[in-house]
């Protein structure tokens, strides 16, 4: 008896000893909306997750407005806004989120992430533009102005490809660097004219943001172009990969 017990201990004081693994990185993905609500988040979500494991990133999922504190918040690289609509946050929730990107957090936004927050400045700038209206879903050729970005590199000169085409309340290229822009000779609805950003990122204090309008359908996560381009977008912002943003 005596021995099993010495050898229990001996068992345990190794494992004590041993060094404890250090934690990788962590993505949060907030899907809440007070609107419109996409039928094609799940996809996304789970997309993300593939992400993740594929690059290395642990990815946790919330709907929940409570898991914008400052404490909670500091456990992760960014935080990627999947199809948000509507008020989202109150405005403890957004303080914090806000001291959160301008030390150092990361953010995307996707879709309807423009479809959020409209009474909070500090959003506005960090997602880049605001949502106006959208025709019907439909295929549309988006011209691909930054070659060497990791969320475009994997792109030729242009990407045809199908969703809901936004249009946006102000053009978002004084402000940001634009990655993707819309044809809108190709598709029927488009209302900004010759220059129609959809896809960018910037800087937003220490931190970084990152837009992409796709991700209407359910059918784009499944994308294997569309993955990539969310794939570089989400370690940009995570602070994983660097880009002239």
């Amino acid at each position: 008896m005596r021995a099993l017990l010495l050898a229990v201990l001996l068992v345990l004081a190794g494992c004590a000893g041993a060094p404890a693994a250090a934690p990788g990185p962590r993505v949060l993905v907030f899907s809440r909306t007070a609107g419109f609500r996409h039928d094609s988040i799940p996809a996304g979500v789970a997309a993300v997750r593939d992400l993740g494991a594929a690059g290395g990133f642990t990815v946790d999922a919330t709907e929940k407005a409570a898991a914008f504190t400052a404490k909670n918040l500091a456990r992760y690289r960014a935080v990627v806004f999947l199809n948000t609509t509507g008020d989202v946050l109150d405005d403890r929730q957004q303080r914090d989120m806000e001291r959160y990107i301008r030390g150092g957090g990361g953010f995307v936004g996707v879709h309807s992430a423009t479809d959020t927050e409209y009474g909070w400045p500090f959003y506005g700038d960090l997602v880049g533009a605001y949502f106006r209206a959208h025709p019907a879903v439909q295929p549309a050729r988006l011209v691909v102005e930054d070659r060497t970005n990791p969320a475009t590199a994997h792109l030729g000169a242009t990407w045809t490809r199908t969703d809901e085409w936004y249009n946006f309340r102000t053009d978002p290229r004084p402000r940001v660097h634009v990655l993707l822009t819309l044809d809108e000779s190709s598709y029927t609805g488009g209302s900004m004219g010759a220059d129609h950003p959809i896809a960018w990122c910037h800087p937003v204090g220490a931190g970084r943001s990152a837009y992409t309008g796709g991700g209407h359908t359910a059918a784009t996560f499944a994308e294997p172009a569309f993955r990539a381009h969310l794939g570089g977008l989400i370690p940009y912002a995570a602070g994983l990969v660097t880009a002239a943003c």
